[in-house]
């Protein structure tokens, strides 16, 4: 009887395996595209009534009909979500079946020593391990990288920035770098340190890394969010904003990619507390964007490119993004990165969207782009990496070498852009 009884029990797990039934206890990521007026007004709700996390678009207010939703779900909510989504005909495609795995996966490494083992790179790291690596690669090429220490964070942890420099000159123009500003987006740390470790070991060899540290210094901020990065690491993986607590709110964080003073807090940001794009109590309240926005300011006489990475969704973007109005040099703007977007797709046969960030997704006010631009930086670029949401947050770290490869193609391009455009001779 009781052999019956464990063949019948295996028997369903079985079944259960291959029908996949068993993901109904896990955490998901449902794709969901609105075809009325009245189901984009539901999804609204529901992602903002029950337990769930937007992934795309960031916030309730840009959910449209015909546009695809992207929702975490975690088991809890799986159910009433579901059940909600047939009661009113809403069909659903399961992104991923099992995010527990994949964080799992993200958050597994064989080394912290980027000197012993050759797929550092290709693997996600900790905040302590970053911390590591700045220091290791700041002494181990002591002859061309020096940290920078521009500020601290809420939590009061370094905000360290590395620079790039092989030939200290007068009147050395230089080209910023930033990574992490939003924290579970795992990918861009994962370039800041790509891209150090590739342009140290290709100087000399690489033509378009020589060219661009010859005529260039560059500044790397790798986490530019380390508070709410190494949250997402202990406590919640997709955590977003920083993690300032605001003393008329139960709610933590603000979005610093909204806090900049480029039409602060006007359409497009949120001034609750509790939104996923609180623009903060007022401009650069953050000590995280702050610090950048400080150093910036007093480097604006050097600092010719700005480069803020970001995931996900595949797009190359430059200002506007508070406004719908064109930048003044909109054209040289729209051919570099249409420059950079066609290599990618010729390289590694991937789309890539490109446009002013108004035009192309939506209304953001407050972004560090925009006010980068404005302090005089006329090149200033988000890019958004890998991949378009069959993944989103959670690219597998088999996806980071292709991810970071593309950005690079689409940095040198318009690098080596900036150089002809801003050195060429009088």
């Amino acid at each position: 009887m009781k052999a019956l009884l464990i063949l019948a029990v295996l028997i369903n797990l079985d079944e259960l395996l291959k029908t996949g039934d068993c993901t109904q206890t896990h955490d998901q990521v449902l794709s969901i595209t609105p075809q009325t007026q009245e189901q984009a007004e539901l999804l609204r709700n529901v992602s903002t009534q029950y337990e769930t996390v937007l992934w795309q678009p960031v916030s309730p207010q840009y959910i449209k009909e015909q546009d695809p939703v992207h929702l975490f779900v975690p088991v809890n909510s799986s159910e009433a979500i579901k059940d909600l989504l047939q009661k009113h005909s809403m069909t659903h495609e399961v992104l991923l079946a099992n995010t527990n795995e994949l964080v799992e996966m993200q958050t597994r490494n064989d080394s912290t020593d980027p000197r012993s083992s050759s797929s550092y790179y290709e693997r996600y790291h900790s905040l302590e391990d970053i911390y590591y690596w700045i220091n290791r690669t700041s002494q181990d090429h002591s002859d061309m990288v020096k940290v920078v220490l521009i500020g601290s964070s809420y939590e009061k942890r370094p905000l360290y920035a590395l620079k790039l420099s092989v030939e200290e000159r007068p009147n050395k123009k230089a080209i910023w770098i930033d990574c992490g500003i939003h924290a579970r987006e795992w990918v861009s740390p994962a370039f800041c340190l790509w891209f150090v470790q590739y342009s140290l070991s290709h100087y000399k060899q690489n033509q378009d890394i020589t060219n661009i540290l010859d005529n260039m210094d560059v500044y790397v901020l790798p986490v530019m969010n380390p508070d709410g990065y190494k949250y997402t690491w202990t406590t919640n993986r997709m955590w977003r904003k920083n993690r300032s607590y605001s003393k008329d709110s139960f709610c933590v964080g603000v979005d610093l990619n909204r806090n900049f003073d480029a039409n602060w807090c006007t359409e497009g940001a949120s001034d609750k507390p509790c939104s996923e794009i609180y623009c903060g109590a007022f401009p650069e309240s953050e000590p995280e964007s702050e610090a950048v926005a400080n150093f910036l300011r007093s480097h604006k006489d050097s600092v010719q490119l700005y480069l803020s990475i970001h995931s996900y969704s595949q797009m190359l973007l430059f200002p506007y993004s508070c406004t719908l109005e064109e930048a003044e040099n909109h054209n040289d703007l729209l051919a570099m990165v249409q420059e950079a977007a066609q290599k990618i797709r010729r390289h590694y046969r991937n789309t890539y969207k490109y446009g002013a960030g108004a035009k192309t997704i939506y209304l953001a006010p407050g972004g560090s782009d925009d006010w980068a631009y404005n302090l005089g930086i006329k090149y200033s670029f988000t890019f958004e990496l890998q991949d378009r949401g069959r993944y989103g947050f959670l690219l597998p770290p088999s996806h980071i070498a292709t991810a970071c490869n593309e950005a690079l193609i689409a940095v040198k391009t318009i690098a080596l852009r900036v150089i002809e455009k801003t050195q060429a001779p009088q």
